[in-house]
């Protein structure tokens, strides 16, 4: 199971996320961005980041520590501001954390270069998980000591959110084009090859069970908590086998990564004296 810690502050609330996660500090000394059972996307959310996200580290993929979160909600009595004081309120008891970076830095395609192996691995993996939260508008991805680093997989097994059409929709493609990563030539084929063989009924049965039991109780159609975490392993088993070749591209994949703006890289030119004209200049070069 995951580690359990409990929070003892409230740091601030990162407002680029639609959920309104927070940074806080907990009685391990570690700080952790917190996601919120209160949160409109509900636990769900919590659900996908859990299984995706220990998935992804089963593999090889360098995804943050995550941990589950007791959250007293008094702690945020003196946050001032009333929309995070509410989420506080309707989230008390387990929440989900992942481990602060410090430093990170979000990713971008021009500043940073990722190679074909590590990309493809990554486009493969959110082509199981049908991860449609990593376009070049909203990457979800971080820059960490020189290495990419995966977050945010809330967003994830979208079929989750209508069991009885589950299957139908995990047969699906996936459509890669807007992924932030697809400039860099993603050598899918190669981290298939690689990475589907792992993805075994044992494997995700495993991290099936790290969810917690009172974010699966009462889901409509399911008798029992065993009986929904199967139903999480099934569409991501048969996935695995053959979603390499159902993943598309609307326009042909670049063999070479994008290039900075010229106006980064081109030397820079001088620019004329301006007190001198040319004709002036020409005179002064005679003499």
């Amino acid at each position: 199971m995951l580690t359990e810690v409990t929070a003892t502050r409230y740091v601030t609330p990162l407002r680029e996320g639609g959920s309104l996660p927070g940074i806080v500090e907990a009685d391990d000394l570690g700080t952790y961005v917190m996601k919120f059972t209160g949160a409109g996307q509900g636990r769900k959310t919590l659900v996908a980041e859990v299984i995706c996200g220990e998935l992804g580290r089963r593999l090889g993929l360098r995804v943050p520590e995550l941990v589950t979160i007791q959250l007293d909600p008094v702690i945020g009595l003196s946050e001032p501001d009333q929309e995070v004081q509410e989420l506080l309120k309707a989230s008390g008891g387990l929440n989900l954390g992942m481990d602060y970076l410090p430093g990170s830095l979000g990713f971008d395609p021009l500043a940073y270069q990722v190679d074909p192996a590590e990309a493809g691995k990554v486009v493969w993996f959110d082509a199981l998980i049908n991860n449609v939260d990593r376009s070049w508008r909203n990457p979800n991805m971080l820059v960490w000591h020189g290495d990419l680093w995966l977050i945010d997989h809330g967003a994830t097994m979208i079929w989750h959110h209508n069991w009885p059409g589950a299957a139908a929709s995990a047969a699906k493609p996936y459509n890669a084009s807007d992924h932030a990563l697809a400039p860099f030539g993603p050598d899918v084929a190669a981290a298939a090859a690689e990475l589907a063989p792992l993805v075994t009924e044992e494997l995700l049965t495993e991290v099936a069970a790290l969810v917690p039991c009172e974010w699966l109780v009462d889901e409509p159609g399911f008798d029992t908590t065993d009986a929904l975490r199967r139903a999480y392993v099934e569409p991501l088993l048969a996935r695995a086998a053959d979603i390499h070749e159902r993943i598309t591209f609307d326009t042909p994949v670049n063999t070479k990564a994008p290039q900075p703006p010229g106006w980064l890289t081109d030397p820079i030119k001088p620019w004329p004296h301006p007190t001198k004209n040319t004709e002036n200049s020409k005179k002064d070069d005679d003499r």
